[in-house]
């Protein structure tokens, strides 16, 4: 393809020459190995990101060089690889497109058919109303409809039979027979005309084909946020970094320059480019991204930083260990691209059906026609070909195709009432089956940030004394937790005083005079470093730090006064939660990052956990529920974090609680949009209600079809002399539509 310079943002040099490019991703896999892109004298391939492998998303084992379709399930390959572009799926582009062209034609074509019928009415001469049809449908099927004959024809020539084989014989059948109906009726014996015209079934065929693809539309849509979820990972790379010289000289360059041993400087806000050791610099950084865990943490000489993470008020000087490929962000995002590729979707029990429906129907027609034009009555030949057809067409998948996408279209709808977000059909399919939750700690069953949970006062004291006078000397701190205990004064509207003098002391606390008094908060040590006693509180302290608590002791004018507890408090919900999840026959298991004493603080505070894991990283949650789902687990996973990403794409359903990160709702099934665990219940109840729905809505179409089809071969014509003619089968099959379309509606009253 080709770049204007002028336009692209995306440039790179190499070996004097300067290149362009149309993506970011495009420029770094360039970056990353110029060689690969620069093989031949003249060659392009650097702005076209060549070497991408294009994989079935059902069916990993299918590779190949560029994007196409399964020829196993026909669904549309997608890259193994992320990437940072984010231009449009052309396959989404183009089924929309045609899905617009066949809604437009296919109202008036249901009017003209249908409903004209129905209200017994002509909105067209009844002379001229095949013809009309056969306008209104022939773009439908010959065009919008042309890519289900090109998979179905690959299902037959593959032998991998699946619904797209449905959709291309039944609606092949439909509108053949019409158009024969329409362009030689002589050919069909008086019997079957009605008021001197043979019933035409264009509206079958035509609304058939807008049914399947409104799914496709919706199926693509939903494959595509996995895409925006791995985009969001690798955005929170920043795209450029300062390098410092040999000789101490900062220069902004892209990431990609950035090589293992240089040395980067990050400035206050912004994030840490690569993986690295800090060598220079003081400075607290937000890792929420990594552990979950919402205070900063302190980075000094000698601590490792990693990429993604964000700088707080410090300037720090980090040298890079980890670029590229290496980085825990990348791997992360390498994680989340393999789990996701991993799922199947639940269209794949239509298609096991599909497997023997498709040649048993098949069979059954190709039976009818040659037992019909030798032994039956005259006219045979024109009795044979219009009981084969109506034996296709009764046997036409529109209520197998309405079947499990009418009842997920309900069945979210029903969970959007609910507070339950669900992102594709297979979290669905599979949270019915779960037996295991996997939950992570901050932010779930937390609130996600330190507050001020207790104040333990030395006799003699007052609350709202003691904390304005912490917070007074806190509002100038730097320290993770002093947020916590301003905010909690703020919250109680208490004066902030100002203060003079304000000192901190590293690793000890800070110091102040405020309303002209001495007022100190920190540790044990730092209060003995003022000459005041610390061991009338320790007690107090060391259960509180027992339980994962942070703890400040406050003296004022030289008088211990109170100690400060800081702690993630616990969600109201979060107890009552586990319980009824409990009941519904769930084991809870508990992945956290932080500290083991934290975790079981929490685990005994709520009850009900069974097992608990403590100091975890991203890949640590991924691995263990890969260990659950190896012993026979069926596992749902709740977390709201960045590092949840991986666990969450890994397990058989992820879970995101609506208070948490993008790229943590990007990547589960499903989203709990208040954050609340207690959604969890009413997201099982939702998905066993709505796959029940749905088996019910397979069961009746094949009954519709396992009682239509022999009638439709004239199996009742020896007996009773009944023949089913295409238009009765037309009628039977809009019947089982119907069935299904109104069980389906019937999730809009289940109680969650």
């Amino acid at each position: 393809m080709k770049v204007d310079p002028t336009a692209t943002p995306h440039h790179a040099s190499h070996d004097g020459k300067d290149y362009h490019f149309c993506s970011a991703g495009c420029r770094t896999k360039f970056v990353t190995d110029p060689k690969r892109y620069l093989s031949g004298e003249g060659n392009t391939a650097a702005v076209a990101a060549p070497g991408a492998i294009w994989t079935c998303p059902m069916h990993p084992e299918i590779r190949r060089d560029g994007p196409g379709t399964c020829p196993i399930c026909g669904m549309a390959l997608e890259p193994e690889e992320p990437s940072l572009d984010d231009a449009p799926n052309p396959e989404l582009v183009d089924f929309t497109r045609r899905t617009w062209v066949a809604a437009v034609l296919a109202v008036p074509l249901l009017a003209i058919s249908m409903v004209a019928e129905m209200l017994g009415m002509d909105f067209v001469p009844p002379t001229w109303s095949p013809w009309v049809q056969l306008a209104l449908t022939a773009p439908i099927v010959l065009w919008a409809g042309w890519p289900f004959f090109q998979r179905g024809w690959t299902s037959i020539a593959t032998w991998h039979l699946n619904m797209f084989t449905l959709v291309a014989i039944g609606v092949g059948a439909a509108f053949a027979y019409s158009v024969v109906a329409t362009v030689a009726p002589g050919l069909f014996p008086s019997s079957f005309q009605m008021h001197g015209i043979v019933p035409v079934y264009y509206e079958a065929a035509g609304v058939v084909v807008t049914l399947v693809l409104l799914g496709q539309v919706l199926e693509l849509r939903a494959r595509a946020a996995t895409g925006r979820a791995i985009r969001a990972l690798m955005d929170l790379a920043p795209k450029t970094a300062r390098r410092i010289d040999a000789e101490g000289k900062e220069v902004e360059v892209d990431l990609a320059e950035v090589m293992a041993g240089d040395h980067v400087r990050v400035r206050p806000g912004e994030a840490v480019p690569v993986d690295g050791v800090v060598i220079d610099g003081r400075s607290s950084v937000d890792e929420s991204m990594i552990t979950g865990e919402p205070a900063p943490v302190l980075k000094e000489k000698d601590a490792t930083v990693t990429g993604g993470t964000v700088n707080g008020t410090g300037t720090l000087v980090i040298e890079a260990r980890a670029v590229g490929t290496d980085t825990v962000l990348a791997r992360i995002v390498k994680m989340v691209a393999e789990a996701q590729r991993s799922r199947a979707p639940i269209q794949a029990v239509a298609d096991r059906v599909s497997g023997w429906f498709v040649p048993l129907v098949v069979a059954i027609a190709i039976a009818t026609f040659i037992v019909w034009n030798f032994v039956g009555p005259e006219p045979r030949f024109g009795h044979a070909l219009l009981n084969a057809i109506a034996v296709l067409i009764i046997a036409c998948p529109c209520a197998l195709g309405l079947a499990t996408p009418m009842s997920i279209m309900v069945g979210t709808g029903r969970g959007a009432r609910a507070g339950v977000l669900v992102k594709d059909a297979e979290a669905l399919q599979m949270m019915e089956k779960v037996d295991t939750l996997v939950i992570d700690k901050t932010g779930t069953l937390t609130e996600g940030r330190p507050a001020l949970t207790t104040i333990e006062l030395a006799e003699g004291y007052e609350h709202n004394m003691v904390l304005s006078a912490a917070a007074a000397v806190e509002a100038l701190s730097e320290h993770p937790l002093a947020q916590a205990i301003v905010e909690a004064a703020r919250k109680a509207e208490l004066p902030i005083a100002k203060v003079e003098q304000f000192e901190s002391q590293t690793g000890l606390g800070v110091s102040g005079k405020a309303n002209g008094r001495d007022v100190v908060v920190g540790n044990a040590e730092q209060m003995r470093r003022v000459g005041v006693d610390p061991s009338s509180f320790d007690n107090v302290a060391d259960k509180h730090r027992s339980e994962g608590a942070g703890v400040m002791l406050v003296a004022i004018d030289g008088h211990l006064v109170g100690l400060l507890v800081v702690a993630d408090p616990i969600k109201q919900s979060a107890a009552s939660a586990i319980a009824a999840l409990r009941e519904e026959g769930l084991r809870i298991v508990m992945l956290t990052g932080d500290a083991r004493a934290t975790a079981d603080a929490v685990a005994r505070a709520i009850g009900g956990i069974d097992e608990v894991h403590a100091g975890l990283k991203p890949e640590d949650k991924a691995r263990i529920i890969g260990e659950l789902k190896a012993k026979g687990a069926v596992v749902a996973m709740a977390g709201d974090g960045i590092n949840d990403a991986p666990a969450l794409a890994a397990a058989d359903v992820g879970v995101a609680m609506g208070t948490g990160t993008d790229v943590a709702i990007e990547s589960a099934g499903m989203t709990l949009t208040k954050g609340d665990l207690a959604a969890m219940v009413r997201a099982r109840r939702l998905a066993v209600a709505t796959m029940r729905n749905i088996r019910q809505n397979l069961f009746f179409s094949f009954v519709f079809n396992g009682v239509g089809v022999p009638v439709a071969a004239g199996i009742l014509y020896p007996i009773a002399g009944i023949l089913l003619s295409p238009m009765i089968a037309g009628a039977a099959m809009a019947l089982s539509s119907f069935t299904v379309v109104t069980n389906a509606l019937r999730l809009n009253r289940a109680r969650l």
